[in-house]
């Protein structure tokens, strides 16, 4: 009796931590992020790199110092305001619509056509990069870096280019841009981009002096303020690279304020850049050329900024009367894994894929992602296709479930052995215990055994939170009814009648539909197994399905729909089968006997747990 009394004290603490939980940290983290979505969206970041980054002394030691911005300095622009203070060549894209400034040469102002910010169509489309003055900027852009006392003028950020020819960045029309630094270089920047969010800079040097030159390709992304971030461990967002051998590199914003000095990594090609949960800015360097990539903070006025860049450690020697040239790329926009995938496979982008956060479980999340889309592009909807994977999933491991629901039958039928070992030694765990195990033995069975089918679908439930959660695909997916965002929790909850009360609950009782038929899917398939000997192990299962309904709840609704289906497919499954093995399967008994309110009768459960005749 006392150790029913701690189990119930036990369960009423853990459900007061989970819902404290939820209401001091759940609550204010999501809407903080609803607070924070658009300016999230509409991306941070700005100076090419400040005066106070390091600055290269030695060719090629690290990325140039390009100058501090001065939005700071007047106070913050609207962005409509900084657009209008510089002249700009207009983008237009399937994919893409912004303009790039003449004054910097700078990628700055860039929306994503395909994206809105809510699942409202009519909502405002994403916005990527803004320019330098605004309260959140972020750009890239590329350069050349002279040898320290060379006195070659290159372009900075105060350079203003012409445009050469086409004045409309469109993926059939390059535009050029042009600067004459009146010491006999001519430095052109031609600029391309494809349907999607790739764009290709060719960078040349016309040296028409009568000395030679040495130049070193840089690339940058810089951003400024600290942007807000998901906060879940699973996911990454902020600096992210590949480079050579050093790998996937994933920093927090964190790390680049703590660090004392910049962090670097030598490779030959590779990228680098920031990423969000959505989208990303990388710039990448000619596979073949050795560069020194950087990843470092630096302070913009009263803010933190962010930089991630690479400089190319082989000068490129430019005789006199010749064009010497670099050619790099820049990825901006919406991280969508084929898109992502054909770049890696075309431009040879060591490992781009990584872009995307498949996280530990890759060789299982990617080939999820790649036959949920299979079926998606089949079907046209990613909640059916979430059902047919299931089903998928379950023919698989049928081999598995097999076995362990033919085990859980035997388990059933021992019932009645099992309760009269309890009935001999009603005071004796220890010998209770002991005639259990040998009980086991003799039968050959394993109690443990009905915990299989749970722990081989934890791997693909996992892998299927993840693809929920950080593929793009899946954002604002919509299923059936009320579910317009897979990838978001269930909008419902039973505690206003599932809107039929014009009442908002706070965020802990936000309890929706799919949850509650999650929960009781999985209730229903625990009452087809044999309850556990140890009446304290019974409490736990019975209580798990009210725990896993509160825990689910604020699950992407994907997730609980997967759970959902899979719970009822096994019950399906597992009722066949013990049905085979000739149990009888009183469902709608033990359902009864389950309840708290039904009288408890030993005699009628060992009576339904023996086998059938």
């Amino acid at each position: 009796m006392a150790d029913n009394k701690q189990f119930l004290l036990a369960i009423v603490l853990s459900a007061l931590v989970i819902l404290l939980w939820q209401y001091f940290v759940g609550v204010p983290h999501m809407q903080q992020q609803r607070v924070d979505a658009p300016q999230e969206q509409q991306a941070e970041r700005q100076a090419e790199a400040p005066s106070t980054a390091p600055s290269v002394t030695t060719p090629g030691a690290g990325t140039p110092s390009t100058g501090a911005g001065t939005g700071a300095a007047t106070g913050p622009l609207t962005r409509d305001q900084a657009l209008a203070a510089s002249q700009r060549v207009q983008i237009d894209t399937p994919s893409l619509t912004g303009s790039i400034n003449l004054k910097g040469g700078r990628l700055d102002d860039l929306r994503l056509k395909r994206y809105h910010e809510t699942v409202d169509p009519t909502s405002p489309i994403i916005t990527l990069l803004s320019p330098e003055g605004t309260p959140n900027a972020y750009w890239a852009n590329q350069g050349w870096a002279a040898v320290p006392g060379s006195g070659v003028a290159v372009p900075t950020p105060e350079t203003v280019w012409t445009v050469e020819g086409n004045s409309t960045l469109t993926p059939d029309a390059p535009v050029t841009l042009v600067y004459d630094n009146g010491q006999g270089q001519v430095f052109r920047r031609t600029i391309s981009v494809d349907k999607d969010y790739m764009f290709t800079v060719r960078q040349e040097v016309v040296n028409n002096s009568q000395q030679p030159v040495q130049l070193y390709p840089y690339a940058l992304v810089s951003r400024v303020g600290t942007p807000h971030t998901s906060g879940f461990y699973i996911l990454h967002e902020g600096p992210i690279g590949v480079l050579g051998e050093d790998g996937l590199i994933e920093l927090h914003y964190s790390d680049l304020v703590e660090a004392t000095t910049p962090i670097t990594h030598q490779a030959v090609g590779g990228w680098l850049g920031i990423t969000d949960k959505y989208w990303a800015v990388t710039v990448i360097p000619d596979p073949q050329s050795l560069i020194s990539g950087r990843f470092f903070s630096y302070s913009s006025g009263s803010r933190e900024a962010y930089q991630s860049d690479f400089l190319g450690k082989n000068p490129v020697e430019v005789a006199p009367g010749a064009t010497g040239s670099y050619q790099s790329r820049v990825f901006a926009g919406a991280k969508v894994v084929n898109i992502v995938d054909r770049y890696a496979a075309e431009y040879g982008i060591d490992r781009f894929d990584l872009l995307i956060d498949w996280g530990w479980f890759y060789f299982i999340t990617k080939p999820l992602f790649s036959l949920l889309e299979f079926f998606h592009r089949i079907v046209g909807n990613f909640g059916v296709a979430i059902l047919i994977t299931t089903v998928l999933v379950k023919l698989v491991f049928y081999p598995l479930a097999d076995k362990s629901y033919k085990s859980m039958s035997v388990m059933k039928k021992l019932q009645p052995e099992m309760m009269k070992i309890r009935e001999r030694y009603p005071d004796d765990r220890m010998k209770q215990q002991e005639a259990m195990m040998a009980l086991y033995k003799k039968e050959k069975v394993s109690p443990v055994s009905g915990c299989l089918p749970i722990l081989v679908q934890i791997p693909v439930f996992f892998a299927l939170y993840k693809v929920l959660f950080v593929t793009i695909e899946m954002r604002h997916a919509p299923f059936f009814g009320w579910i317009k965002d897979l990838s978001a929790p269930d909008p419902t909850t039973i505690f206003n009648l599932f809107g039929l009360i014009p009442w908002t609950p706070p965020h802990l009782l936000m309890v929706g539909a799919w949850p509650i038929i999650m929960g009781i899917t999985q209730w229903v398939q625990m009452r087809l197994n044999p309850a556990p000997p140890d009446p304290i192990q019974a409490k736990i299962f019975n209580w798990m399905p009210v725990f896993f309904t509160f825990l689910l709840a604020s699950f992407p609704a994907g997730l609980v729909i997967y759970w959902s289906w899979n719970n009822l497919l096994s019950v399906l499954q597992q009722y066949v089968i013990m049905r085979r093995q000739g149990v009888d399967v009183d469902l709608l008994g033990n359902i009864r006997e389950s309840l708290p309110f039904a009288k408890k009768n030993g005699s009628k459960a060992e009576a339904e747990s023996k086998p059938k005749s």
